[in-house]
């Protein structure tokens, strides 16, 4: 089917739609809820996708709006600066984050958020999350007064997002804004050279995808044990692919998104390793390899040190197999935009 019906008016609740009434927009207001707002509707009828704005520039802000020297990356003291070249980082969760893996498998400390933030940005500079999951980055963001936008493909996560959003109860001039697409068609948001930072914890493969047996689960009461914890099925979605098809896939994903990134504008990774088969993947080495043949260049790889979040840990390989325990440790892989020569 194809082709465009009349415009119709589409009453709008806050959870319901993912419906943005730009011209009312407010510097505390994400959405308009509960608003009149004249949307196109497509023949296939998706109404998160049948908005005025789905796929079309975002009249949203990327320039700085702190009083910090143009040469300067951030806007960090010399003491905090000092304490970020430390390469191993360690976070704590607070009351505001989402522990509970029956509402999203896999999601990271609002303070992990904040840190790459603080790191890579001024206030009133623009972040894209093209992963966003349960909305963190969002909330870390609208924190720190920066621009930010998150992409995701499943609606009960985009609205998760504006909940936690509207909870925050913050007022600044930033915008942040939660859209249900796919991280593909990013580049049709985003004038190039806005965006100050790619920040996200992308789908780990095919990780989730398989039921949870691991030793340290079996040994204890746990909910996860035995279940298939994977976002979705959907054929777009990066957690149904093998390390092979899914390598290619973010590396297309992330070529799309270095047009939008300023000379210099960082792209951080969350990402672990894994075991599949009793054989260790190293999802971080495919990701460095494959986003420098599209175009960006590894400045750090940073040490995220989880041993203060792990609630239990189980004996694995003893006596004859020595093995790391995965869940201890993650991967923060910086790189960026090389400047133009």
């Amino acid at each position: 089917m194809g082709g465009e019906e009349e415009v119709e008016e589409k009453e709008c609740g806050a959870l319901d739609c993912l419906i943005y009434s730009f011209e009312e927009i407010t510097a505390k207001a994400t959405y308009k809820m509960d608003a009149k707002i004249k949307v196109k509707r497509k023949s296939h009828g998706k109404v998160k996708e049948s908005t005025a704005i789905y796929g079309t520039r975002l009249p949203i802000g990327y320039t700085r709006t702190c009083n910090c020297p143009p040469t300067r990356i951030n806007c960090l003291s010399a003491k905090e600066w000092l304490k970020s070249q430390i390469g191993v980082w360690q976070f704590f969760y607070e009351s505001r984050d989402i522990r509970d893996k029956t509402i999203h498998p896999a999601t990271f400390p609002i303070t992990l958020a904040k840190k790459v933030m603080e790191l890579f940005t001024h206030q009133g500079e623009l972040v894209i999350d093209p992963f966003a999951g349960s909305g963190t980055t969002l909330v870390a963001a609208q924190d720190l007064n920066r621009n930010a936008v998150g992409f995701d493909l499943q609606g009960e996560y985009i609205d998760l997002c504006k909940k936690r959003l509207a909870t925050n109860q913050l007022f600044n001039n930033a915008q942040q804004l939660a859209i249900q697409d796919d991280a593909r068609n990013i580049s049709k948001y985003f004038e190039p050279e806005t965006v100050s930072l790619i920040w996200t914890s992308p789908p780990y493969a095919n990780l989730l995808n398989r039921a949870r047996k691991n030793k340290s689960r079996r040994d204890r009461k746990n909910e996860q044990l035995g279940k298939v914890e994977q976002y979705s099925q959907d054929e777009r979605d990066l957690g149904t692919m093998n390390l092979e098809t899914y390598t290619v896939a973010m590396g297309d994903i992330y070529e799309n998104m270095l047009p939008l990134l300023k000379p210099k504008g960082h792209c951080v990774i969350n990402v672990p390793d894994m075991w599949w088969e009793n054989k260790r993947i190293t999802i971080h080495v495919s990701l460095i390899e494959e986003l420098r043949k599209r175009g960006y260049e590894l400045r750090n790889v940073i040490i995220w040190d989880r041993t203060n979040i792990v609630n239990k840990v189980g004996i694995f390989g003893w006596p004859s197999n020595y093995i790391t325990m995965g869940v201890t440790f993650e991967y923060l892989l910086d790189f960026w935009r090389p400047a133009a020569k």
